[in-house]
């Protein structure tokens, strides 16, 4: 009785911390002028290290956004608590005046400060828009290079970046990148590997040509439907497989 007791109990305790960290989420999509906007994040366990966040800011004189995706190594409780930390560290200097490699080198640094034990790090794709502008900046923090669908040509470009992962090394340098031509219709599409690393009953992935044909069937839809699409496909794929790591992903329409 004593054993089921303290099952119990964590059982329990886990079911706050799943609790605490979903709300940590945005519940609703953001409305920023000339973006239509949709994320999602699914865990594997109770808990997981990936998020997203969208955070309203300022810059030059004109409202914007900041869309953050990130994933933190391992999973379960110690990849929920980095998690909820590095998503604290960036909200409050993003906010702040500096550029984007700064900020991000900020963030690294007082991460740095709590994974120095643990060994535990974060990737991370840090994105700026704002109101009715055309351009992108970004920072590619050791997370997979988000990816660009032109409808008009059907071509796919990849937003890399130089960076290494955060919580790593404290005296680190990221590079700021910017492109200029996001004209109405195009598709930005950030994730994390559990999407493209997803495996069926054959030990298949699903790999990033999925990946990238299910953007392009959907590329004349919202960007809800755009997410909500990729999710069905990825579950089709999988068949009755259960899902080993998390999925996050957001998608960015120019209207």
């Amino acid at each position: 009785v004593p054993d089921l007791e303290e099952r119990i109990r964590l059982k329990q305790g886990i079911e706050v911390a799943s609790g605490v960290q979903k709300s940590l989420l945005p519940r609703l999509p953001p409305a920023l002028t000339g973006f239509d906007i949709a994320a999602a994040s699914r865990y594997c366990d109770e808990t997981g290290g990936d998020f997203y966040d969208f955070i309203p800011i300022t810059r030059d004189g004109r409202a914007g956004l900041g869309i953050a995706v990130g994933d933190v190594s391992g999973h379960g409780i110690s990849a929920a608590l980095l998690m909820a930390t590095a998503r604290a560290f960036l909200r409050g200097r993003v906010t702040q005046p500096g550029s984007l490699a700064n900020m991000i080198g900020d963030v690294n640094r007082l991460l740095c400060r709590d994974t120095d034990v643990s060994g535990q790090f974060a990737t991370l794709f840090y994105l700026e828009i704002k109101a009715g502008a055309d351009t992108l900046d970004w920072v590619r923090a050791g997370h997979d290079p988000a990816l660009l669908y032109d409808p008009e040509t059907d071509a796919i470009f990849t937003l890399k970046g130089e960076g290494m992962v955060l919580g790593v090394e404290a005296e680190m340098d990221w590079t700021a990148n910017r492109f200029s031509d996001l004209r109405a219709g195009r598709i930005v599409a950030v994730g994390t590997d559990g999407i493209w690393e997803s495996r069926n009953a054959h030990g298949e992935m699903f790999g990033k040509a999925r990946f990238e044909a299910a953007i392009r069937s959907r590329s004349g839809d919202a960007a809800r439907e755009i997410l909500v699409g990729i999710l069905s496909d990825l579950d089709a794929f999988r068949g009755g497989v259960a899902q080993s790591d998390d999925v996050t992903l957001v998608i960015v329409k120019r209207e």
